[in-house]
Parts: C-alpha cells; sequence; structure tokens
C-alpha cells in the first residue's frame, strides 16, 4: 500500500503515478463524452453519468495550477478572457436563454478563494463562503456546490474525516438540486491517490479545448439540425 501524503501535492508512489497532464486529458475527455450526451443524446443517462467525473478533475487542476503558478494574477486574468470568449459558444450550443454563466467563471471565482486562502488563512471559512455566494448569484456552472468541491480538493486527505466532509458536500447538493446526477462524481477522487504531483507534458491546448469543442458541438448539432428540417 503506497504512502499517503498530508500535502495533496507531494507525490503519491505507485505504478500508476499519473502526472496532471494525464489528469487533463481524462478531465478534457469526460467533459467531452458529458456534453456530446447533452447535446445528441439528453435521454441517455450513461454519458452524464461518465461526465460527473470532469468537474472535479478540473477543480483538482485549479487547485494544482495555484499552487504552482509563478503569477496567480495572470492566470486569474487567461480564465476569465477564456469564460468571456467561451460565453455566447456555451449559450448558442446548449441553447441558454437566461443567465447561466460557464464552467471557467466558476474556476475564476475558486482561483481567487484560492488565492485569499493563502493569503489570509485566518480567514478561510469567510472566503469560501463568500465565493459560493458570488458563484450562486452569479449563476456560474455548479454554483455553491462548485465552490465547495474546490475547497475540499484543497485540503485533499484520504482520511475517513474527508470523505465524509466530501459526502456531505454532495448531500447537500442531492438536497437543493433535488437531482442524483452529481452523486456519480463521488467516486472521482480515488483517481488523485494515485497522482504523481508532477505537471508531466506541457498541454497549451488544454483551456482553448473548452471554447473549441463547444463550438464544434455546436456546429455538428447545428448542420442536423438544418439536413433534418431540410
Amino acid at each position: 500500500m503506497p504512502e499517503f501524503p498530508t500535502d495533496p501535492n507531494t507525490p503519491i508512489k505507485n505504478r500508476l503515478a499519473l502526472s496532471n497532464y494525464w489528469i487533463k486529458l481524462l478531465a478534457g475527455l469526460t467533459m467531452l463524452i458529458d456534453h456530446i450526451g447533452y447535446v445528441f443524446f439528453p435521454g441517455a443517462e450513461v454519458w452524464r453519468i461518465i461526465g460527473r467525473l470532469s468537474f472535479p478533475l478540473f477543480c483538482w487542476l485549479l487547485v494544482q495550477g495555484e499552487a504552482h503558478t509563478r503569477n496567480v494574477w495572470r492566470y486569474e486574468v487567461r480564465l476569465l478572457v477564456l469564460a468571456v470568449l467561451s460565453q455566447p459558444i456555451y449559450q448558442w450550443t446548449f441553447s441558454i436563454d437566461g443567465l447561466d454563466l460557464n464552467i471557467l467563471f466558476t474556476l475564476a471565482i475558486g482561483l481567487l478563494c484560492l488565492k485569499g486562502v493563502r493569503e489570509y488563512p485566518s480567514l478561510e471559512i469567510p472566503i469560501w463562503l463568500g465565493g459560493a455566494l458570488v458563484a450562486t448569484l452569479s449563476a456560474s456552472n455548479y454554483t455553491a456546490y462548485g465552490i465547495g468541491v474546490i475547497a475540499l480538493l484543497k485540503h485533499f486527505r484520504p482520511t475517513l474525516g474527508w470523505w465524509a466532509s466530501w459526502g456531505l458536500l454532495h448531500g447537500f447538493d442531492l438536497a437543493i438540486s433535488h437531482s442524483i446526477t452529481q452523486l456519480f462524481a463521488l467516486p472521482t477522487p480515488l483517481i488523485f491517490y494515485f497522482t504523481s504531483g508532477e505537471r508531466g507534458d506541457r498541454a497549451r491546448w488544454f483551456y482553448l479545448f473548452y471554447p473549441g469543442h463547444l463550438l464544434l458541438l455546436g456546429i455538428i448539432n447545428w448542420y442536423l439540425a438544418q439536413n433534418t428540417v431540410g
């Protein structure tokens, strides 16, 4: 059995030793599967179930990124620029009319919380609560639940107490949303037992993948709709 670290950024020595590059690939793949299901197969839940793994993976990468970036503000600006550029594509692809901000806004709020907690650790609870409130009021994807995921993954520990907190967060989401869908994200942290803590290969394409795959899915969906009507 591997000896688990007390810091989530400390490598776990094991045979898989997944670098952050592989976590990025898995996050991108599961997100793509989720969105393919949402757009083309809305009645097939298996696509959405697989896709539930993606958000915690993105949050894990955000926590890792904040811990290792040389300039958190440049990281924040990059997230916000991509969030703004992605928003019209997001709304078009998913046929959204009302206020519903894409996941990059949620990650940007979470990054500010991570920075705030690092600078003012004594204010950690108010910072996370404030972030949850901002995410909820702005209708960012996953709202308060999303900020809760980031907060818990910052303190990831393979302990019974941590898993109990993870379970309570998902129970809270179930009570608020009245949907069991997000419960399928519960086992995602098991993947982190096999991370190496290393960056791995560079993935400059990673964040551009978000608006890029949404645009592609939207174009395909539009094309199919046009040909069906015709």
